[in-house]
């Protein structure tokens, strides 16, 4: 995701003052890029490489982890464009092309994921039917088709027409996030019930691996209100009032950006990878 991408300006005189403004605004820009990308990248990458190095069955468990990094790659990518863009006017093509993996791609592997971990918490017959590996490849391989033709509407139609880039954007971020919410918040209630009961020592472990799970899936929980709510909130207010605010865009990238950098965090510490990080 990116400014430019719903870069709505409306026919007033440009100022001295405003100039200034914008310039700011495209220093801070860069920067977001570039942690971004700088801190995106090598964990994005090393995800991957640890899902490959595993057997095939641990390929297979994390498909849709491994396409979600896989496009995130794509994303910090873009954020490396849009730095360069600023110096080499010809990247605006390109990168405008992968703004798709920011607007759709990132949402709907999350999406998937959410979904998964939901049927196997709440509804766990229903996710050993459709555990084998041919129907995450079918729900990959419709998602990525979905992605390009996102690529490409970003393409041709972001520039063109940036109202309903906004509204777009807004109802698309809304769908997805309203999923998300409702699956994890339905784990979190699930991971809450007492089970059946058990001997004490049964018990206290299961209690363990359920608080640990509850406090991970509390704070993806959190991450995605951050990474979905800003840019929900304020692209209804810009339609609203019919004005872009620079600021609060910023302010809302800066959380996409953030935040999604909390999903790689939770998985190498989930793997054992980040024993420095503790939860409770």
């Amino acid at each position: 995701m990116s400014n430019p991408m719903v870069n709505f300006t409306t026919p007033e005189a440009s100022t001295n003052s405003t100039t200034q403004s914008i310039g700011i605004l495209d220093g801070l820009n860069i920067c977001v890029y570039s942690i971004g990308f700088l801190f995106g990248l090598p964990s994005q990458s090393y995800i991957i490489w640890l899902i490959i190095t595993r057997t095939a069955n641990g390929v297979a468990t994390e498909l849709f982890i491994l396409n979600l990094s896989a496009c995130e790659i794509g994303i910090c990518l873009n954020y490396f464009l849009y730095a360069l863009s600023y110096l080499f006017l010809h990247l605006s093509t390109l990168k405008l092309f992968f703004l798709g993996l920011s607007i759709t791609g990132r949402p709907l592997f999350q999406c998937l994921i959410c979904v998964e971990r939901y049927l196997a918490v709440v509804h766990p017959v229903t996710f050993l039917k459709y555990k084998p590996l041919r129907y995450r490849v079918i729900c990959c391989a419709a998602a990525w088709i979905i992605i390009i033709g996102s690529c490409f509407w970003c393409l041709f139609t972001t520039v063109s027409n940036n109202i309903a880039c906004i509204w777009i954007l807004s109802m698309q971020f809304l769908i997805f996030f309203s999923i998300q919410l409702f699956c994890l918040v339905a784990v979190l209630i699930a991971l809450k019930q007492s089970g059946p009961g058990e001997r004490a020592r049964e018990r206290g472990e299961e209690n363990h691996m359920k608080r640990r799970a509850f406090y991970l899936i509390l704070v993806t929980t959190v991450s995605m209100a951050i990474i979905y709510g800003p840019y929900i909130i304020i692209g209804f207010l810009t339609i609203v009032i019919n004005e872009f605010l620079h600021p609060l865009w910023l302010i809302a990238f800066i959380c996409y950006i953030v935040a999604g950098l909390v999903n790689p965090v939770l998985y190498l510490h989930r793997t054992g990878k980040l024993s420095c990080l503790r939860l409770p």
